[in-house]
């Protein structure tokens, strides 16, 4: 048994944050007085295999900036950052590779996120590349599997994102973030670009997703509607801080927190689903 999988049957936690702060400098302060917005104020969050998290709350709370430190693109201000149990803020190239390998991120709009120039083959071949995984032959094997999985034809390997639809531009980041057999996927915004008539086809297959390949999913969001339709489990956050956590029925049958009643105002169908 693999170290990932005795972690996964353990429940032992993919990524955990402690006490996280992220405090960005803005511009209205002084040279000699300058001012922080605190962007991430104090904030306990962990994620493991087998689980969707969503984090919900809206422009501004600090959501996307946890999204963040989560994928390793932003350095905490202070806290911890552990992955697999590894004080992970400060690392080294193997764990960095490591990292890259085990976490990916699916990206809000995917007209921005996906390189318009290149084939749809050539954008699932990337990451194999760049992890130097497999051969030429085993590389196109997996394109053929991930569009498989994702629910696109293999007619979709030759052309390029601009000449699919926007859901099917989805479909194939969703495919690349999957293309390293990640532990988690962090998805942040990933329906919000899309019509509305896309948006559950997406949201479904994200699911279907987790529940096949035993991910670990958080999903971020500023419609609290679809984070309670994929998460098993929901953070409320507001003003950097997570002010409410609990599972999906307890969020919306007996919410606590004064915010989160306000979200659940904005959608009063839910309460009665």
């Amino acid at each position: 048994m693999s170290k990932h999988t005795m972690d996964a049957a353990a429940g032992t936690p993919v990524i955990e944050l402690k006490d996280l702060h992220v405090h960005h400098r803005t511009r209205s302060g002084g040279l000699f007085k300058p001012s922080y917005v605190k962007a991430v104020n104090g904030v306990d969050f962990s994620i493991s295999r087998g689980e969707t998290v969503g984090i919900v709350g809206e422009s501004g709370c600090g959501k996307s900036t946890l999204a963040s430190v989560l994928v390793g693109l932003q350095v905490p201000t202070s806290g911890q950052v552990l992955f697999h149990g590894k004080p992970a803020i400060k690392r080294n190239a193997a764990m960095r590779k490591e990292f890259g390998r085990s976490v990916s991120v699916v990206f809000q709009d995917p007209s921005t996120a996906l390189n318009p120039r290149m084939t749809i083959q050539d954008i699932l071949v990337d990451p194999l590349a760049v992890h130097g995984i497999g051969n030429g032959a085993s590389r196109i094997a997996k394109v053929r599997e991930l569009l498989a999985l994702v629910g696109l034809p293999q007619s979709a390997a030759e052309v390029t994102p601009s000449n699919v639809s926007g859901g099917q531009r989805q479909r194939v980041a969703i495919a690349r973030a999957l293309a390293l057999d990640p532990d988690i996927i962090v998805a942040d915004e990933p329906t919000s670009a899309l019509d509305v008539s896309v948006r559950a086809q997406v949201l479904n297959l994200l699911s279907d997703l987790k529940k096949e390949l035993n991910l670990g999913m958080v999903f971020i969001s500023h419609d609290i509607q679809t984070v309670r339709y994929v998460s098993d489990r929901i953070c409320v956050m507001y003003f950097g801080q997570i002010v409410e956590e609990g599972s999906a029925e307890q969020i919306f049958d007996h919410p606590t927190n004064d915010y989160t009643k306000k979200l659940l105002g904005a959608a009063p169908s839910l309460l009665h689903l």
